[in-house]
């Protein structure tokens, strides 16, 4: 009889831990669709002007005008603070130095015609890398999002000066990636997250956060490829899934957008306090 009333308790915390499990699941994944809004706005920007023509502007102007109004609106409904704007600002100016350049490469193109474009680039596309800060930012603040073993600011700061730079070099001398990838290991081997979802709280360590969040942008680049935000040269006649290897540059943009976020908030953190 013992037996018995065991087993049934047992299933009941079992049923009692999976829904928990899925509740806390569903918590997260609202959050983290909040924390994507900016991005969402985006992707519908370019599938609603591929689909559907506007007129008086060109499409890269339309996405423009929709990329400064939703900002305007985040930051005039409180989705935003004006220091998280000051940071998306910032990714802005990186985004759009790293376009002009790789644009000047041919490592992709924006067909279109559009007034507001210097050398090639729309001024839009400097949007799509703030996007990714914006993201950073909102999950950060509705996750309650700690560091746990963050290495020291002299080493932080020149490893993603690097690999942004890697970007660039790598057009004139030998491809460092792979080497900045295994210092990142390195690095950061001991380093992890803990982030807050219904006052529970979870730890992931950081290597894994910057694979899952490179994925999923390599996930949102072959969706914004296939509505024409830009192309690579093997688009050109026709759209194809965007090489694999793509998730390693996104992996290393993550890590410099990540570095970039947490060092600001670690640094308005300590001002915080004094």
């Amino acid at each position: 009889m013992n037996i018995v009333i065991q087993k049934e308790s047992q299933k009941k915390t079992l049923k009692e831990q999976i829904l928990r499990a899925s509740i806390q699941l569903v918590r997260f994944g609202w959050e983290q669709a909040l924390s994507c809004v900016f991005p969402v706005v985006i992707f519908a920007s370019l599938a609603i002007t591929q689909l559907v023509p506007l007129p008086f502007l060109p499409r890269y102007d339309w996405l423009l005008l929709i990329c400064l109004l939703m900002q305007w609106w985040m930051v005039r409904s409180g989705l935003e603070t004006r220091d998280e704007l000051k940071v998306i600002t910032l990714f802005h100016i990186i985004g759009l130095a790293l376009e002009l350049f790789k644009v000047h490469m041919g490592s992709w193109s924006y067909p279109e015609e559009g007034f507001f474009k210097i050398f090639g680039v729309p001024l839009y596309s400097g949007f799509m890398y703030a996007s990714v800060a914006s993201y950073l930012c909102q999950a950060w603040r509705r996750l309650n999002v700690e560091l746990v073993k963050w290495p020291s600011f002299y080493i932080v700061v020149p490893l993603a000066a690097a690999i942004y730079l890697n970007f660039f070099t790598h057009h004139y001398w030998i491809d460092v990636r792979w080497w900045l990838s295994a210092l990142v290991l390195m690095v950061f081997w001991k380093s992890a997250v803990i982030y807050e979802v219904n006052r529970t709280k979870y730890r992931m360590p950081l290597a894994l956060s910057f694979v899952l969040i490179g994925f999923f942008i390599w996930v949102a680049e072959n969706i914004a490829t296939f509505f024409g935000a830009w192309q690579y040269p093997n688009q050109t006649k026709a759209w194809s899934l965007v090489h694999l290897g793509k998730v390693s540059s996104w992996l290393l943009l993550v890590i410099v957008s990540f570095l970039i976020v947490a060092t600001l908030k670690l640094i308005k953190g300590k001002e915080l306090k004094h």
